[in-house]
């Protein structure tokens, strides 16, 4: 793990966490991905990978979790508490707001058709920010095979994701840690 120069003070984490979730209503892996890694650079490709997939494995929401070992890497419980406050704070409010809203104009057949074009959206900027984070991981064998193996359980099967995950990623930490060991 590489710390940036300056590492970020729970102001700074807050305000980056608000704005990812603000920016991903609906989902925040992109826009996680895109101020963590890109903007702020508080992490590289390698370590939000890693810590992603950690928060993936755990229960509760990954980006909750993410935001959780991030705000702690770099200040703590205060960073912590910082970069959680500020990833649920606006998506909070807007999704009051959008209850409201969903309440009273539910009924409507184009309100219909506008959720599903945006669960559209939603799946692709899903697919699109995995796309773009396996890009630039190191490449792997076991890596290839566990994320094959993973992708045919859940998007090809529709196998439970908690039993899959049980499963799969034990399995591919041992693969690379044989990996590590073996060649």
């Amino acid at each position: 793990m590489k710390l940036p120069a300056s590492p970020p003070r729970p102001l700074e984490l807050f305000l980056g966490f608000l704005k990812i979730g603000l920016l991903g209503f609906g989902g925040v892996a992109a826009s996680a991905r895109h101020v963590i890694v890109e903007e702020r650079k508080w992490l590289d490709n390698k370590d939000y990978a890693e810590v992603l997939g950690l928060g993936q494995i755990l229960p509760g929401a990954n980006t909750v979790n993410a935001a959780v070992m991030i705000g702690d890497r770099f200040c703590g419980i205060p960073g912590a508490a910082a970069s959680v406050s500020g990833l649920l704070a606006m998506p909070i409010c807007i999704l009051i707001g959008l209850a409201i809203l969903y309440e009273r104009y539910a009924a409507l057949p184009d309100v219909a058709l506008a959720l599903q074009g945006a669960a559209a959206a939603a799946a692709g900027l899903a697919m699109g920010t995995a796309l773009k984070m396996g890009k630039q991981l190191k490449r792997s064998m076991g890596g290839l095979v566990f994320g094959l193996i993973a992708f045919a359980a859940i998007g090809l099967l529709h196998l439970p994701l908690a039993p899959t995950v049980f499963v799969v990623a034990p399995l591919s930490v041992l693969a690379a840690y044989w990996e590590s060991r073996h060649g």
